[in-house]
């Protein structure tokens, strides 16, 4: 068992699970069963019978569209809801994120439990920090995953997970 029981770290990409929490299912920041980065919207649809379509996707560099999300989750206090972000096709990213401008550590209680998730399910994180924002990432195969609070502006304080396909740059792309 891990000292965050609604997180459970991932062997491979296609065995990310979502854990069952001692009172029932709870929606973590762990890849709900049966989904996975690279799988289509159809196989999503199928893995998330509940998932509802953005009416308006954000889209991101590199042509990704936040098109589908699902149900929120509550991680220490805080409400996360998961958008699942397709590029060419394929589900290339997924991400939770929260409002934290209304918590008095302004998200400080759910990143540390998130980064302690992260060191126990994947090792040391890479992180930093400054005086408006942290982050901690880490590398499980061709999966980043990675999270990040943003305080800069106290009124949009945010906490963020993300799990991303890996992409790696050669010489040539630099």
């Amino acid at each position: 068992m891990h000292p965050i029981p609604f997180f459970r770290p991932f062997r491979t990409l296609a065995a990310v699970t979502l854990l069952t929490a001692a009172a029932g299912v709870s929606h973590g920041q762990a890849l709900p069963p049966g989904v996975r980065l690279g799988m289509t919207a159809d196989e999503l649809q199928a893995a998330l019978p509940g998932l509802e379509r953005v009416q308006r996707p954000q889209r991101l560099a590199g042509g990704l569209a936040g098109n589908w999300r699902a149900a929120p989750a509550t991680v220490a206090g805080l409400s996360f809801e998961p958008i699942f972000y397709f590029g060419g096709g394929q589900l290339r990213r997924v991400e939770w994120v929260a409002a934290a401008q209304a918590e008095p550590d302004l998200g400080a209680a759910a990143f540390a439990e998130i980064v302690a998730w992260g060191r126990s399910a994947f090792g040391p994180e890479l992180s930093s920090s400054d005086p408006g924002s942290a982050y901690a990432a880490w590398v499980q195969g061709d999966t980043d995953v990675y999270a990040q609070r943003v305080t800069s502006d106290p009124r949009r304080a945010s906490v963020r997970v993300v799990y991303k396909v890996r992409q790696q740059k050669d010489a040539s792309e630099l």
